[in-house]
């Protein structure tokens, strides 16, 4: 990534700055690793977390990799080569608008969706991934605007997501910018599972990122490195997920909740930033280890459950390294969302 000195001083500055704080013998997170890479990183084109693993006769995650790359500026390219049989790298270079309004366009398996740098753009549509759908990764994309005013304010009439996935399995959503939808941002229903949900933007919405719609207790979520700001509810609301891991995730200004381990779902939150949230993470029924984490000017209702049970430990799954949560705000403000290096 080339930026200039200014930028690069700058973000210096910042994680200066929150490294100090987090070197404070009081941060719960003064032990953990501290930021790797900054502020360089380098974004691997394999997933990581539950999306890494293999399960299900399926996984890991690998997308279209075995397939051909083919660039795309239309809705019918993007359909065309999404909904096909065979593996695709599909490189998304313009904004593509979609019509009609609130179409969720069907992936097919063995599928990249990619934004090419900070260019690719889906407008006033989403994506569908169906029952059987697996080794889908959708990457580097600003996904926005189905707004329909005359439903607000529950947004129940039209049921316009960004990304809605129903019984899928291993799906990678990384790195992209996910906006102003007339329902949800990221709709993972009916055990749809080993996903990974990493460095995206979940920026001005009301139903954010709903999980569940199931009664069993199967899916393995992983969702990390996430910048959610100016939303309302599911951020996420996770109902009966067997293994929830949510680590290093900032959010700022929620209304109604922030995370909301349901049902009997068993979550492990660890070294996140809340700023301006409603019970910033709690439980009624499933167990849930929260550690590490920070909140600033947060407010909590009387009796909010926000720790019980012992969940799982996620490194008896896979192997991860944990940012100092007082340096994620700025670490998300520069790295979160669609990157120029990605998809070039």
């Amino acid at each position: 990534m080339v930026r200039s000195a200014v930028a690069a001083t700058a973000t210096a500055g910042l994680l200066l700055s929150a490294l100090a704080v987090a070197a404070a013998p009081a941060s719960a997170e003064a032990t953990d690793a501290q930021p790797q890479g900054w502020p360089h990183r380098h974004w691997s084109s394999t997933a990581d977390g539950f999306a890494s693993l293999s399960g299900l006769g399926n996984g890991p995650t690998t997308g279209g990799a075995a397939g051909e790359t083919v660039t795309v500026t239309t809705q019918a390219e993007l359909n065309a080569y999404a909904t096909a049989a065979e593996p695709y790298v599909i490189r998304v270079a313009d904004a593509i608008e979609i019509s009609p309004k609130g179409t969720e366009l069907k992936v097919a398996s063995d599928k990249t969706i990619i934004g090419v740098g900070t260019s690719g753009e889906i407008v006033g549509g989403g994506f569908f991934l169906g029952a059987g759908v697996h080794n889908v990764i959708i990457r580097n994309l600003t996904i926005r605007d189905t707004l329909m005013p005359e439903d607000d304010p529950d947004d129940k009439d039209f049921d316009y997501d960004a990304i809605q996935m129903d019984t899928a399995d291993h799906i990678w959503i990384d790195h992209n910018r996910l906006t102003r939808m007339n329902d949800g941002l990221v709709d993972s229903r009916k055990d749809t599972t080993f996903l990974t949900v990493s460095w995206n933007q979940f920026f001005d919405n009301n139903k954010t990122f709903g999980i569940g719609w199931t009664e069993n207790v199967t899916s393995q979520i992983t969702i990390h490195h996430n910048w959610f700001k100016n939303t309302v509810q599911r951020n996420p609301s996770a109902d009966n997920i067997a293994n929830l891991h949510m680590y290093n995730n900032y959010m700022e200004d929620a209304t109604a909740y922030g995370n909301y381990v349901r049902g009997l779902s068993q979550g492990v939150i660890e070294n996140s930033f809340y700023e301006r949230v409603h019970n910033p993470y709690y439980t009624v029924e499933g167990e849930l280890v929260q550690r590490g984490n920070v909140t600033r000017d947060c407010t909590w209702d009387e009796g909010v459950i926000r720790e019980q049970g012992d969940a799982f430990d996620p490194r008896d799954f896979y192997r991860y390294r944990l940012d100092p949560a007082r340096a994620v705000p700025a670490l998300l403000g520069e790295f979160s969302g669609p990157q120029p290096s990605i998809g070039t």
